[in-house]
């Protein structure tokens, strides 16, 4: 009997975009977008999900590719406040997490993310309140799909598998949690009345 949702955040419970704070900060095009790979579609972005690199380690790295100090000076804008522009609620999930909590759910999140998450989530996740429990990915130095990932947020919040259903928008993370015997739906399609159906089934 499934008794907890779990959910992924990007994407999932918020819409996530990298560019919303280059383009709120950057008024040139091509600077836009130069900024934007620089930061957010780079190595350190993903050693910052893993947890094994510190943001100041990560934008010195990030700025050592760029040419001029207007480049390192808008960068390090971006990447002081993406959190502020770059996620927002995602339509619908706010009122399906507060059914969710009605029905009795447990609410959980599990989401390959930064260690800025923990100062953030609040805010950036619908109805975060109802939540009984998030895990990011930084905090324990693995992501999803590893194995490893799933196993903390059981061990964290004394979950079982079998009585979880996970939320992800990519299907190998389902397949992931499907390994570690906690069933789940992928949401690729971002159809929040076609995902409000499914979960209605697992009464």
């Amino acid at each position: 009997m499934i008794r907890n949702i779990v959910f992924d955040m990007g994407n999932v419970l918020t819409e996530y975009d990298s560019t919303r704070v280059c383009a709120h900060i950057i008024k040139d095009e091509a600077l836009e977008k130069k900024i934007n790979q620089t930061v957010f579609i780079s190595p350190e972005w993903v050693l910052l999900d893993m947890g094994v690199i510190s943001e100041e380690e990560a934008l010195k790295r990030m700025l050592s590719r760029l040419d001029t100090e207007e480049e390192r000076d808008l960068a390090s804008l971006c990447f002081e406040q993406w959190h502020l522009y770059n996620m927002n609620h995602k339509a619908g999930m706010g009122e399906l997490v507060r059914q969710l909590k009605e029905k009795g759910f447990g609410l959980y999140v599990c989401s390959n993310a930064s260690l800025r998450l923990l100062e953030c989530c609040d805010k950036v996740i619908p109805e975060a309140k109802l939540f009984d429990g998030m895990l990011f990915s930084a905090e324990v130095k693995c992501m999803k799909p590893q194995k490893e990932m799933y196993a903390h947020l059981f061990s964290r919040f004394g979950l079982q598998p079998e009585a979880c259903f996970f939320v992800d928008d990519w299907d190998l993370n389902i397949e992931g949690a499907k390994a570690c015997g906690m069933d789940g739906y992928c949401f690729a399609d971002g159809d929040v009345e076609k995902l409000r159906k499914v979960l209605n089934g697992l009464n």
